[in-house]
């Protein structure tokens, strides 16, 4: 769990770094519309999704933790051993234009992933209607990757405990169950050369970030 600073300490000013609602999110990505194309797709999808997104009777558990810490792997066995429903964030209808958004300025970036957050939430409120609910991937991502990176990974400049940044958005469906999966760094490394695969920017950032290796 990230840890927060001791009351006194400099607080940096988080307020807003990451659009906390679906309002929010309509409004930022609407402002980029205007010179990226797809923004103005991903805010159509963001419209479709009903507001306040219900679940169902079967349990939604997310699985975190960054590439090559086994989540492909867990995430499918849990499916298997529960018959239950895997979804991924960013879903699949959005996940096309990561790239894209990747290279955009970070407000803008932080919009795609967070607009992506609630439009899985929407698959997530049909799919635990049938069934337990596997997520590679939800708001913490997300969350976690706009506080250490505005903090420049440093824990002391955490803001307090009860500081909006750390709030689940009241309008976003919360899961039953959160687990973090982590992997000793040099054998991450190595899965990932097996896999004839690079970090990504957002990876190497999450890696060299001390702020990611508190619990």
């Amino acid at each position: 769990m990230l840890q927060c600073c001791a009351p006194g300490s400099p607080v940096p000013p988080l307020r807003g770094a990451l659009p906390h609602s679906a309002t929010a999110l309509r409004r930022r990505l609407r402002q980029c519309a205007e010179w990226i194309p797809e923004a103005e797709a991903v805010l159509d999808l963001l419209e479709k999704c009903p507001e306040n997104q219900k679940k169902g009777g079967f349990p939604i558990i997310v699985f975190e933790g960054l590439d090559a810490t086994g989540k492909t792997t867990v995430t499918q066995a849990v499916k298997d051993t529960l018959n239950g429903i895997l979804l991924r964030s960013p879903p699949p209808c959005i996940s096309q234009w990561r790239t894209i958004f990747d290279d955009e300025p970070t407000p803008t970036k932080r919009a795609f992933y967070a607009a992506g957050n609630y439009i899985l939430a929407s698959e997530i409120a049909k799919a635990s209607t049938q069934a337990p609910v596997i997520i590679d991937r939800y708001w913490h991502s997300t969350a976690a990757y706009t506080i250490a990176t505005e903090t420049n990974g440093k824990v002391q400049d955490l803001p307090p405990a009860h500081d909006e940044v750390y709030q689940w958005p009241e309008d976003l469906l919360k899961p039953d169950l959160v687990l973090l999966l982590t992997v000793d760094p040099e054998e991450r490394v190595r899965r990932l050369q097996l896999r004839g695969l690079e970090k990504t920017k957002e990876e190497a950032e999450l890696e060299a970030n001390s702020l990611f290796r508190q619990r």
